[in-house]
């Protein structure tokens, strides 16, 4: 299986990394039609920050390229409604089998033990017990079949069942005017997101693939499932939380890949 890599700018000339500037960008604005537009005319006009700087001089890209991945970022929160649902669709649409997908193969997926599990909640919270999987279980759960959509090109359909996000933040008292939550992994994955998308209806703290517990290559014990995100803004084998006005960046961001990711 292809494992896929995120380009380094810091290899390639500048006039190559104008090129890859806008191909990357151009997956940014294959966007639904009611953000099309916006989004085509924002993304595009942050290709106008080259102008002025050499080409020839990859820190100076590098800079440039920076500011148009903040200008995505900025612009996708703006554009993002937390209240539009992302599609639904029937258990005769589930894609079988669902693909895996990792920055490493699948005869390397972690193992995590699940009695000794616990998840470790930190930062800006009332309640910082850690939590067995026990505990999650047994909280309210909710279901739904969405799609996956992956910044490579490719998309499938999957049924995941879980905790809402929401339901668990104010559960453990998290302020939800922090601007962020943030994960670490068993495999050494990390990311973060913003409160809006944490708070979403659709955001769930996956437990369950199928209706069955969810298999270690789709990140048992629990990943974090958001239909309105691009694939790598969804953690797998989570093992601590932390909410915090701090930004953490993530594997994939801080290799270069726009920090909101919406999908």
């Amino acid at each position: 299986m292809k494992i896929f890599k995120a380009p380094t700018l810091a290899n390639i000339d500048g006039a190559a990394a104008v090129g890859e500037a806008q191909r990357l960008i151009a997956r940014k604005i294959d966007q639904p039609a009611r953000r099309a537009f916006l989004q085509r005319s924002l993304t595009l006009g942050g290709l106008s920050l080259l102008t002025g700087c050499s080409i020839s001089d990859d820190a100076h890209v590098e800079a440039a390229l920076s500011r148009i991945s903040r200008l995505n970022d900025r612009a996708q929160a703006l554009l993002f409604d937390p209240s539009q649902l992302a599609p639904t669709y029937t258990d005769a649409q589930i894609t079988r089998p669902f693909p895996f997908n990792a920055y490493y193969s699948e005869d390397e997926v972690r193992v995590v033990d699940e009695a000794s599990y616990r998840l470790e909640v930190t930062g800006m919270v009332a309640d910082r017990h850690a939590w067995t999987l026990a505990e999650l279980r047994a909280m309210p759960q909710d279901s739904q079949i969405t799609r996956h959509i992956c910044v490579e090109g490719w998309s499938a359909i999957g049924k995941w069942g879980g905790v809402r996000f929401a339901d668990f933040l104010r559960h453990i008292g998290a302020d939800t005017s922090a601007k962020y939550v943030g994960f670490k992994c068993a495999d050494d994955y990390f990311t973060s997101i913003d409160m809006p998308t944490a708070l979403h209806p659709q955001t769930l703290l996956a437990l369950t693939y199928d209706d069955q517990p969810l298999p270690p290559k789709y990140g048992f014990p629990m990943k974090l499932r958001m239909p309105t995100k691009l694939g790598y803004k969804n953690p797998k084998h989570i093992m601590a939380m932390f909410v915090t006005n701090t930004y953490s960046g993530g594997y994939w961001e801080d290799q270069g890949y726009n920090w909101f990711g919406g999908s």
